[in-house]
């Protein structure tokens, strides 16, 4: 279906960390999402916080559309929305990586490839580190290379930061990056893709990882083995380190829920996923 975008109006409802706003009613008119009108409800949105850039601007189109539709996002990690959404405590549960056929069998998940995504090496921008090998990556992270002047730097510690073990992001940076090997205990955890960013940015000493979505000047894409993270290296494969994005559902999903995702995998909803900084599915 061809689309065209008439909004009026602005609205948002979001819930993330517990923070909220109301939308604001708009005509339906000729509107591209006229799916939802005559809708009501709540769709409860939680898990890969890669997603909320997405989810965000998804959900203040649909909000402004129709101020009977309320949308709440809270993050969590890839393992909480796949758990939260089995359990039926959310509509639907992104990840970072696609579920395990055990948790598709044990919650009767239905699984949407959303989009594709990329987790880059950041540092600081003080850091003078512009380059590092794969090798030399997991030697941060193993502990084996402690400051940075081994690498060309300054005589400085070196701070590394990583996710815990539900996240979609450290799961591909850990099968990827690292060759699945060990992480330093002295490593700091962050507890989303933002968070992680926001570390780095304040820590000059610092090193870290995040979905390609969330780069932009506060931090230092750091290119692996010659090449940098951005989406068209990811895009043409020549950038190893990506992953698919999805959105989970279960076995019986909300109507509104599936619109969401329907909207989501349409020509528009897959231009914004651009938008945000990923890759098209298509």
């Amino acid at each position: 279906m061809k689309f065209k975008t008439a909004f009026m109006g602005l609205s948002f409802f979001l819930l993330l960390l517990i923070t909220c706003v109301s939308a604001q009613p708009v005509s339906a008119a000729g509107n591209p999402l006229e799916s939802f009108a005559g809708e009501k409800g709540t769709i409860r949105i939680s898990g890969g916080t890669a997603h909320i850039p997405v989810m965000r601007e998804a959900a203040r189109r649909i909000m402004s559309f129709n101020p009977d539709i309320r949308i709440t996002i809270a993050g969590g990690g890839s393992g909480a929305g796949i758990k939260q959404v089995g359990e039926g405590l959310v509509d639907i549960g992104n990840s970072g990586r696609r579920a395990t056929d055990t948790e598709i069998a044990k919650y009767g998940l239905r699984v949407f490839e959303l989009a594709i995504d990329g987790v880059g090496v950041i540092v600081n921008p003080r850091n003078p580190i512009r380059e590092l090998t794969t090798s030399q990556v997991r030697d941060i992270y193993s502990g084996r290379i402690a400051n940075w002047q081994e690498l060309g730097g300054e005589n400085l510690q070196i701070t590394v930061y990583t996710r815990d073990n539900s996240s979609g992001t450290r799961e591909v940076f850990w099968e990827k990056a690292l060759g699945r090997g060990l992480i330093t205990d002295r490593a700091h955890f962050a507890v989303s893709n933002g968070a992680m960013k926001a570390a780095v940015s304040q820590d000059p000493n610092g090193i870290g990882y995040i979905s390609a979505g969330f780069i932009d000047d506060s931090v230092t894409p750091v290119p692996l083995d010659g090449i940098t993270p951005t989406i068209e290296n990811i895009r043409n494969g020549s950038y190893k380190i990506s992953r698919i994005l999805y959105s989970n559902t279960g076995a019986d999903p909300k109507a509104l829920a599936l619109k969401l995702v329907d909207y989501l995998l349409t020509s528009e909803g897959q231009a914004l996923v651009e938008e945000k900084g990923f890759i098209s599915i298509r």
